[in-house]
């Protein structure tokens, strides 16, 4: 049983869906029109990025803002397409139990995700009823590995980021919540190896994470 006064914040991709794959088949994809063969290299500079860094990077610094925009939509629309009808054998193992029996618990959703793939996610899958507050990259001024996502969403819970229990996948991730100053769970969905996490695990079914969580205290 996780202590009442705790919150629970969850990144989307590789948290709660495991869309990594989806995203590189659809960035390989996009990318060929232009003549661009989307390396392992490229393919791990996007890893928790939002969508604005990931065209620039792949495109060039100078790309018009318009143009960002237009090609990181394409991007997405693509990867909806291929993820549809992936969407719940994608679900990270365990993450539908393990929300539903969080249920009363300040849940929220914290990604650097385009609004219309966190709808696609949510409504898509029937996750939507267990979180009380959900912002994505377009909601801040600065993404991951800035923290302002996570104080957002704690603010928005009513919570100290200091009782905040964060799931994340990325390093960018992983930072932002550190920097929040919340506890910080790892899924080992798209990385193996992690500094600086209370706790590393594969998956939501992990009786590690059980325990873990059932030890852990409000500091505030």
């Amino acid at each position: 049983m996780i202590h009442a006064d705790l919150g629970l914040i969850f990144d989307m991709d590789g948290v709660i869906v495991h869309s990594n794959p989806v995203h590189r088949e659809a960035w390989s994809r996009y990318n060929r029109q232009f003549g661009i063969e989307t390396g392992e290299e490229m393919h791990r500079r996007m890893y928790g990025k939002r969508n604005d860094e990931i065209v620039r990077d792949f495109f060039g610094a100078d790309l018009p803002e318009t143009e960002v925009a237009a090609r990181g939509a394409a991007k997405e629309a693509l990867y909806r397409r291929l993820m549809a009808p992936r969407l719940e054998e994608s679900l990270v193992p365990g993450v539908r139990e393990f929300l539903d029996r969080s249920a009363g618990l300040p849940v929220g959703l914290a990604t650097n995700a385009e609004p219309a793939n966190v709808d696609f996610v949510l409504d898509g899958a029937g996750l939507r009823p267990f979180f009380r507050a959900v912002a994505n990259g377009q909601e801040v001024s600065r993404p991951k590995p800035d923290p302002e996502i996570y104080l957002r969403v704690a603010a928005l819970l009513g919570l100290d980021p200091r009782n905040c229990i964060v799931f994340e996948d990325s390093y960018s991730g992983v930072a932002a919540a550190r920097a929040a100053g919340a506890r910080v769970v790892a899924l080992r969905t798209t990385h193996t190896e992690f500094d600086g996490v209370d706790l590393a695990v594969s998956d939501f079914r992990c009786g590690e994470l059980q325990s873990w969580l059932r030890r852990q205290q409000p500091l505030v």
